[in-house]
């Protein structure tokens, strides 16, 4: 102890070693100084007191509460009120809006968030005869068609106590001075509220007293015409748009010039025009009489051409401007002649292409700019019905036209002023708006004429011919401008004119040929002295087709179970294919007896069996595990003929058929050059002369049936179909006329039979 006294380093260094050992704040402890919301901390080797978390102070004397709804930029977001609480905050989201999480307080730290909550979801929130559409926070309610809010506002809330009334006018598009009371009521009100005091409100107040009057008017048009319209609706607002057309021509406001104010009208007012021919209106336009409706719809075109060409001639550059809408599409050109130096205008909306092509002439053009509009129509063609054929009138395979319809939508092009850029021809490339048959459907290139004064318009295929077409497009030549459309007559329709009676016809012969079959089938197995291999052969051919018939006549419409119609379609596969066999079989074994072969004829029925029944049961089994899906169509239940899958039963059936004509060459061949060289047993080759007769003309029922079927399916006509039909729905009493009733031996066999029976005695002889 006295050595460390004496040593001064040493003290210093035990100083060091207690200052380490003892915690300072027990000599003098700072920690109990330290306000109730602080906390005593240690931080880089010294004690002291700080505020807790949510609270700002020096620690010791004061910790106050922070304000983080005030001191942190919209902490809670946009779409949440933010609360604050001592020591710390909570959000809460606004009306219209939920939390993400599972507490309606939240802190965003924790990545919860306000959703909008879907009111539309909750019920009939805006009450009988309404839609309801849902936005950001909020919601707010329509009327359907036919009805009309009580406080006579297009868009309302349920929480003011309005909802949907009928509308007094609904029927109104049936009286003309209904009518015309409705049009003056639509023009009155758009007129006063694109001035009234509405544009002043608090709301749209900055924005709107910019505006100029006709985007005032077109901002209530646009108002005017969403949501379902009642018939009235749809010819007042059309009248209201053919009154803004020409208030837009009449040049009476400022700002003309300027591209962003054109671009801006022209797109409310094409929204208004969209609105009206969107699909939804279909239904209030067809309530219209025929006349009412082409008058109205030519007016709108119309006042679309000349609107869009007015607003374009304002421009004071070359421009080239494209608005799209749900139903329409338009292209704009604006451009000066001589210094753009075109030769040709192409363009292509939604996948139909329009070409302009300019007169080609040795004189300067003409100076001056023009412009060009383009304008596509999704829906219009449904409302521009044609009247009568049109000429298109090649009708020749069938026995009356069809319906003419308008197949592809409507595309239209004007140019202005026409002098300065003339046009030598147009060309156009439409697409179908259902795929065609090119060697059924007819097709002619139309186009929408009318006069300006009437507005009353109709289908016209003058000064326009059909250039290429094809089962999805038709591309056409016109020598003029106007809106054209792709008309079309299915010659489907002349083929359903005769269903009805080629059902009768089918269901007719069905049942003949069955009893004829069942006739046939008796005839083998109960006449014991006419038994032999090729009655054995006959019967199982027979009895094949009897099957074959009975289950089309029965299961051949019924399609509306998917399963049980693949059934029936594999059945009758496998039973019309046996048939078939058992007639190769029948030209093999007259094979056999001409070049002489001897055999058992137990281990030949054996392997006719087989074969017969066999071969059919491979091909089915085989078309079914690649194709079973192609089994049963919609319409009946038998093969497809997607992907060629019919030539699954058309394909053996022609190697057959093949295969017995062959055959029946060599047998003609043979029986022909042993009696012309030899002179052998009269009744031996006239035995054999019957039997390939009758082979020969089992062969043509059964062949030339599906002769017909497959030029049927080829080429669709009358006469095919009839055909078909017949040789098919008879081919069982054609097979019992040959079989059973012209061969003498079963004439006899009768004969003997009835001989016995007065009655039958009498017939016979």
């Amino acid at each position: 102890m006295d050595s460390l006294l004496k040593s001064p380093m040493k003290l210093v260094l035990l100083a060091a070693w207690l200052s380490s050992v003892i915690d300072p704040c027990r000599l003098f402890d700072i920690c109990d100084s330290c306000h109730p919301l602080a906390t005593c901390k240690n931080l880089n080797g010294s004690h002291a007191c700080y505020c807790n978390h949510g609270y700002t102070g020096d620690g010791t004397s004061f910790c106050n509460d922070d304000n983080e709804c005030q001191n942190v930029t919209n902490i809670c977001g946009e779409k949440a009120e933010c609360t604050n609480t001592e020591g710390s905050y909570y959000c809460t989201c606004v009306s219209g809006f939920t939390s993400s999480g599972p507490d309606s307080k939240f802190q965003p730290n924790d990545g919860t968030e306000c959703i909008d909550i879907d009111e539309c979801q909750q019920g009939l929130v805006c009450g009988p005869s309404s839609h309801c559409h849902n936005t950001n926070g909020s919601f707010f309610c329509t009327c359907q068609r036919d009805y009309i809010p009580t406080s006579g506002s297009k868009r309302f809330h349920p929480l003011n106590g309005e909802q949907c009334k009928e509308h007094p006018q609904k029927n109104c598009h049936d009286d003309t001075e209904c009518i015309s009371q409705a049009v003056n009521r639509t023009l009155e009100h758009v007129r006063n509220r694109s001035t009234s005091a509405m544009w002043r409100s608090n709301q749209i107040c900055d924005q709107m007293r910019s505006l100029t009057q006709p985007e005032r008017l077109l901002w209530e048009l646009v108002k005017q015409t969403s949501g379902e319209l009642t018939t009235v609706d749809v010819i007042s607002n059309v009248e209201a748009l053919a009154l803004s057309s020409s208030m837009l021509s009449s040049r009476e406001w400022n700002h003309t010039s300027q591209p962003a104010f054109i671009k801006s009208t022209l797109t409310n007012w094409l929204k208004a025009v969209n609105n009206l021919v969107e699909k939804d209106e279909m239904v209030a336009w067809n309530r219209m009489k025929e006349e009412r409706r082409e008058h109205t719809i030519t007016k709108l075109l119309h006042a679309v051409e000349e609107t869009t060409l007015t607003l374009a001639t304002d421009y004071q550059k070359d421009i080239e401007l494209e608005i799209k809408d749900s139903q329409l599409e338009l292209k704009l050109f604006s451009f000066d002649v001589q210094r753009s130096k075109k030769r040709g205008l192409s363009v292509t909306m939604a996948g139909d292409h329009i070409n302009l092509t300019p007169k080609y002439t040795n004189t300067i053009d003409r100076a001056g700019s023009v412009s060009v509009v383009f304008l596509r129509y999704d829906s219009v063609s449904d409302l521009l019905k044609p009247r009568g054929d049109l000429g298109v009138t090649d009708y020749t395979p069938y026995a009356e036209p069809g319906e003419v319809t308008v197949n592809t939508p409507v595309i239209a092009a004007a140019i202005h002023p026409a002098d300065v850029y003339q046009l030598d021809h147009v060309t156009f490339t439409l697409r179908h708006t259902e795929p065609i048959d090119t060697k059924v459907d007819l097709t002619e290139c139309a186009f929408w004429e009318y006069q300006a004064p009437s507005l009353q318009g109709r289908w016209a295929t003058r000064g326009c011919e059909r250039v290429h077409v094809n089962s999805t497009t038709t591309s056409c030549s016109c020598n003029h401008l106007t809106h054209f459309a792709i008309l079309m007559s299915s010659g489907r329709a002349k083929l359903d004119a005769h269903y009805n009676v080629l059902t009768r016809i089918t269901q007719l012969g069905m049942i003949i040929s069955i009893i004829c079959l069942s006739m046939c089938i008796f005839t083998f197995w109960f006449f014991s002295e006419i038994q032999s291999t090729r009655t054995t052969i006959h019967k199982n051919l027979c009895c094949s087709l009897f099957m074959a018939e009975f289950i089309f006549l029965v299961g051949i419409n019924m399609n509306t179970h998917k399963l049980f119609c693949s059934i029936v379609a594999g059945l009758l596969h496998y039973f019309f294919l046996a048939a078939f066999a058992w007639m190769c079989i029948e030209g093999i074994h007259l094979y056999l007896i001409v070049v002489g072969v001897i055999y058992n004829k137990g281990f030949l029925h054996r392997n006719f069996y087989i074969f017969g029944y066999g071969s059919p049961a491979v091909v089915v089994a085989i078309s079914a595990t690649l194709g079973s899906k192609y089994y049963g169509t919609n319409k009946v239940c038998w093969l497809s003929t997607e992907n060629n899958f019919i030539w699954s039963f058309i394909g053996p059936a022609c190697l057959i058929i093949l295969v017995n004509l062959l055959a029946f060459v060599v047998i003609i061949y043979k029986v022909y050059r042993h009696t012309s060289v030899k002179k052998p047993e009269i009744s031996h080759f006239e035995n054999i002369r019957s039997c390939a007769r009758g082979a020969l003309a089992l062969l043509f029922v059964l062949g030339a049936t599906w002769t017909f079927g497959v030029l049927h399916i080829l080429n669709e006509t009358t006469l095919t179909a009839y055909l078909f039909t017949i040789t098919n729905a008879f081919q069982g009493m054609f097979i019992f006329i040959f079989l059973c009733v012209l061969p003498r031996k079963i004439q006899e066999e009768y004969y003997r039979l009835f001989k016995n029976v007065p009655c039958c005695f009498e017939c016979l002889r």
